[in-house]
């Protein structure tokens, strides 16, 4: 049995080494083919550095970020999803924090750039043909696994402006991996999407989920990404996973039904499907009745978890008739119940969600971020196993299901992307002509925006926007901003949050910019 994400590749590989692996836009790799350039690839990071810990993949989408993933982890190295729409400032923040040796970049996501926030790293820009022209020579030393090694480091939002930095080791991926292939029925023959960016954690359920079944993984066309009926239809996927809000995109697009159905299947519909599964944020159930209706032949799952849980740690699967769906107290669908192998807490009625087990991760990159987020005996020291993760999601016990209602704090998602607020605040504050700001979430049709409102100088939006996008990825960027000349407080004298948020409403209601 794999004990390691690389292992759950090569052992695949060796099965079936002329199955397809990888589907892209024009190119078709096999098992064997894709290992042999990862092999290439490992070769060539070990000619510029000969020991990595770490190394840093710009990619996203193409052979370099496959054959890129599958070298590290052949050198026992982890990988540092690098987005290549993110700026220069995040990329260096991220380098930095994950102390990463050497950079693999897809010279074509990233063409024209110095790679000035490298700071003098070692940057292997490569082209698909590059790598695929290379051969191994067989110099690279015997794979020697180890379950405890750290698989990926991936970044998100950090509520002081600062990217906070999660580890996973092997371990604690290789268990959802397992319970994956089994709930969805993974192997050979089964085409599956890949609509996650390598930087967001279900990409790793794209990948290796995929591989660990001896499917092939289906890469969607750039026109794909913002059509995933046709994308699924067109390229007759059996296996469905990706952010609910992809949903309410595709209707406002009008590739979706937006009202009731009447039971027939409608032209287009994605006959091949089998299994689909939402995750990253809030499913309603709304959107799981869009999604039935060009799709009716397909089992619906909610997959719920943090990123320091391994992607997902519980599920709920819809009934096959929406007739017998459940109904819940805000509209969503349940997340069900945790995986038998990890151990869930929360009250009998509603809490917070805690969670330890084989997938819960040992604690972020900056041990300072890892205050208050574990609950267990306190002995100042990093989380042991006894500890659960405190998810700061609010549950409740509906029918014997859990039902996300919420977070206990300002986190939001954007796009299954978490934000936190105090991150983009930290980022507007540093501007001059911003005196106090807060930011909030709002939604409309079922899509998370951020509104930033704020005192000080009335700057033009575009400005903020420009301003903010030297240092913020695009999801951590504000929708809106609403120029108040107070931010309203509450009868204890704070800020009034929930006051704002009505504000914000109001405005995106408005089509205020």
């Amino acid at each position: 049995m794999s004990s390691t994400l690389y292992e759950v590749f090569a052992d695949t590989a060796e099965r079936r080494p002329d199955a397809p692996a990888v589907e892209l836009p024009g190119r078709t790799l096999t098992y064997r083919e894709l290992g042999q350039a990862a092999d290439a690839l490992a070769q060539r990071i070990r000619a510029v550095r000969p020991t990595v810990a770490r190394v840093g993949l710009l990619a996203t989408r193409s052979t370099v970020a496959f054959a890129g993933y599958l070298a590290t982890l052949r050198l026992g190295a982890a990988v540092v999803p690098l987005n290549p729409e993110h700026p220069d400032d995040r990329l260096a923040r991220v380098r930095e924090q994950a102390a990463v040796d050497v950079v693999v970049a897809d010279a074509a996501a990233v063409r024209g750039s110095d790679h000035a926030w490298a700071n003098g790293l070692p940057v292997l820009s490569l082209t698909d043909d590059d790598v695929l022209a290379a051969a191994p020579d067989g110099t690279l030393p015997p794979y020697r696994p180890d379950p405890d090694a750290t698989a990926y480091v991936l970044f998100t939002s950090g509520t002081t402006g600062r990217p906070k930095g999660m580890p996973l080791r092997h371990r604690h991926v290789l268990p959802f991996v397992r319970e994956c292939l089994a709930r969805y029925e993974v192997g050979p023959g089964c085409r599956m999407s890949h609509t996650f960016d390598l930087s967001f954690d279900p990409s790793v359920y794209d990948l290796f989920v995929t591989w660990a079944g001896g499917a092939v993984l289906v890469v969607p066309g750039r026109g794909e990404m913002f059509s995933p009926v046709d994308y699924a239809a067109g390229r007759a996927l059996t296996h469905w996973f990706s952010v609910p809000s992809a949903i309410s995109v595709s209707a406002q697009l009008g590739r979706l039904p937006t009202g009731p159905t009447t039971g027939a299947t409608p032209p287009g519909a994605i006959t091949a499907l089998r299994y689909s599964v939402f995750g990253g944020e809030q499913f309603t159930l709304d959107q799981a009745r869009a999604w039935h209706a060009v799709a009716p032949g397909s089992r619906i799952d909610n997959a719920y978890g943090p990123s320091e849980a391994a992607v997902a740690c519980a599920a709920y699967r819809l009934p096959r008739d929406p007739a017998h769906w459940p109904r819940t107290s805000n509209g969503t669908v349940p997340i069900g119940q945790v995986f038998d192998h990890l151990e869930p807490l929360h009250d009998a009625g509603t809490g917070e969600l805690c969670v330890r087990g084989p997938q819960r991760f040992d604690g972020y990159v900056d041990p300072r971020d890892d205050t208050g987020r574990f609950h267990g005996p306190a002995d100042g020291g990093r989380p042991g196993p006894e500890h659960f993760f405190r998810t700061g999601d609010r549950v409740g016990v509906e029918d014997g299901r859990l039902v996300h209602l919420g977070r206990l704090d300002d986190q939001v998602k954007i796009r299954g992307l978490r934000v936190e607020p105090g991150d983009v605040e930290a980022t507007l504050r540093r501007l001059p002509q911003i005196h106090d700001v807060v930011v909030t979430a709002v939604r409309r049709d079922d899509i998370a925006e951020l509104v930033a409102c704020y005192t000080g100088e009335a700057v033009p939006p575009r400005d903020l926007v420009r301003a903010l996008r030297t240092s913020l990825p695009v999801h951590l960027v504000p929708r809106r901003f609403l120029h108040l000349a107070t931010l309203p407080l509450n009868a204890n004298g704070k800020t009034d949050r929930q006051a704002l948020r009505a504000l914000a409403d109001r405005a995106a209601r408005a089509g205020m910019p």
